[in-house]
């Protein structure tokens, strides 16, 4: 019986866990994602599934969800995918979207919903320090992804459900709670640090508490980097400078290396394999062979061909101009009126995932933390036990490994420029600009400006796939100069966006919530301190030299 329960089980899960949908998005509220105890007696199991559905909330496992979070919005935002589908009229990227391209971080019950039932149900049925600790850094990575997108939101009095239609917390207490709920966690891993749980039951880290350890020291580095530019103090009286140093100085540290790295496997997906590959591949023309619905932004393109980076053959499919000068890499505009992709479109560059739709769905990685500690002593000074310089080296040598390129000597002396951009379509979106006056090469005699927009350049490319991420830095420092939308394109867009060089400072509030929670949703607006559209920075987005 037990082994019929068992089967059972792993039958659920797959289907509830895995499966995507990837249409009529909105249209399908239920969750199906709920671990029936009564059902389900074999209780390693259940803490499985549940754990297993946590993680598909981090970067969605299901197709359209990523699609929308992460393709359409951060990957957009953050210069590294373009919208490529000319049967989009209104987008992200032209600041004009419809609803339901803006809501579904806090909508879609593949989030939010998901997120908190499976948690209540884990919580319920195991008592295990290690799972326990697992839970809050989830939550936090999750939460910090829904808050650096529209700024305040529920947070404190989501109940077991994740029903939103609820309270607002400012950002300010949201940070706070994520910092504590991050130091709960590393004090549970503390007490456990020679544990494991059954690796089979962790797709992340194979259940081992040390990774889990410096995952959350980097989250809360990467947090307190994120609030860097404010007045915030934590709930234990400590500033982002003193956050980040304890997370450094913590006995196990942040991430190292590359076996740290933060990456959900595919043993996590479904029959669609990673969410981003499949939704970058919808729509896809008959022979194409650079995808459909998203294609590599020129952003980080004109870098990288400006700097002859390696990394580009993992990063991009090759373009398809044809003629004597055709570069191999060209990336497709962003905010622009989009060429027919059947076409036009299907001849720029794509974006490549090195195992196809077996490609482990990034959350983190060592190379970020380097560069993390490396902005922290070289533009504010923070004591993260090493120097700038070396850190920043350190940060490239990590990507370089990861992605399993050759030449990274020559590259960290590289002292050529970005190149511009030019559209290969006729010159119709080129953009003469100069996107960045610095190469590669580290300048110890560099200005805080020059040095924090050279970490960041790297960091960023590193991160690719990362948009939110990219998104959320670029917001904070300015940085790397991206190629702004077309005011043809753009027009007078319905978001109150003027600047286009600044471009979305935040998404929307869900237009049902100024219906279904009116009193909160109108707390949430005045805690924001301006309009509800994609103009009005958020707390941290803060920085002086950022305007």
């Amino acid at each position: 019986m037990k082994d019929k329960l068992i089967k059972a089980a792993l039958s659920f899960a797959v289907v509830c866990v895995l499966g995507a949908c990837t249409k009529n998005y909105l249209d399908i509220n239920s969750n199906p994602y709920e671990v029936d105890k009564e059902q389900m007696e074999a209780k390693d199991y259940a803490i499985a599934s549940g754990l297993s559905a946590m993680f598909g909330t981090v970067v969605s496992t299901d197709v359209n969800t990523a699609q929308f979070t992460d393709c359409l919005l951060g990957s957009t935002q953050g210069g590294y995918y373009a919208d490529a589908n000319n049967g989009w009229t209104n987008t992200i990227s032209k600041y004009n979207p419809t609803d339901n391209w803006t809501n579904v971080f806090m909508y879609s019950d593949k989030v939010i919903p998901q997120l908190y039932s499976n948690m209540s149900n884990v919580e319920g049925i195991s008592e295990d320090p290690l799972v326990l600790a697992i839970l809050k850094i989830v939550k936090v990575c999750v939460l910090n992804r829904v808050t650096d997108t529209y700024g305040p939101i529920p947070y404190s009095e989501i109940g077991s459900t994740g029903k939103i239609q609820v309270a607002y917390d400012d950002q300010p207490k949201v940070y706070s709670q994520m910092f504590d709920e991050l130091d709960e966690a590393i004090a549970l891993l503390d007490e456990n640090i020679d544990r494991s749980i059954t690796s089979t039951t962790d797709q992340v880290f194979d259940g081992t508490a040390v990774k889990w350890c410096r995952f959350a020291n980097s989250m809360k580095l990467r947090l307190a980097m994120r609030v860097v530019y404010t007045d915030f103090v934590s709930s234990k009286g400590l500033s982002p400078q003193q956050l980040g140093e304890q997370a450094v100085a913590h006995s196990v540290g942040v991430m190292q290396s590359n076996a740290d790295n933060a990456q959900l496997s595919s043993l996590a997906f479904g029959k669609d394999g990673n969410p981003l590959y499949t939704a970058c591949m919808y729509n896809s023309p008959a022979g194409s062979v650079t995808g459909g619905d998203s294609h590599a932004a020129a952003d980080i393109i004109c870098y990288m061909n400006g700097y002859e980076d390696p990394r580009r053959e993992k990063y991009f499919s090759k373009a398809q101009f044809s003629g004597d000068n055709a570069l191999e890499y060209v990336g497709m505009r962003r905010g622009i009126a989009i060429p027919a992709l059947s076409a036009v479109g299907l001849l720029y560059s794509g974006v490549n995932f090195v195992d196809g739709m077996a490609t482990p769905l990034q959350w983190m990685n060592a190379a970020e933390v380097a560069f993390l500690k490396a902005e922290a002593v070289g533009v504010f000074g923070w004591n993260m036990g090493g120097s700038a310089k070396t850190f920043y080296e350190q940060g490239v040598r990590l990507s370089f490994e990861q992605w399993g390129v050759a030449g990274v000597d020559e590259y960290l002396v590289g002292t050529t420029l970005p190149e511009s951009y030019t559209d290969p379509n006729g010159g119709a979106t080129s953009y003469s600009t100069q996107l960045s006056q610095l190469g590669v090469a580290w300048n110890d005699g560099a200005s805080k400006e020059e040095m924090q927009e050279r970490i960041i350049i790297q960091k960023w490319i590193a991160n690719f796939h990362l948009g939110n991420e990219a998104w959320a830095d670029f917001r904070r420092t300015g940085f790397p100069h991206l190629i702004p939308a077309m005011e043809s394109a753009v027009g007078n867009n319905s978001q109150g966006i003027r600047n286009l060089t600044l471009g979305a400072r935040r998404m929307s509030y869900p237009a049902d919530e100024a219906t279904n929670n009116p009193e909160n949703y109108a707390k949430a607006v005045e805690m924001l301190g301006g309009s509800d559209n994609m103009a009005t920075r958020m707390w941290w987005d803060c920085n002086p030299a950022v305007k």
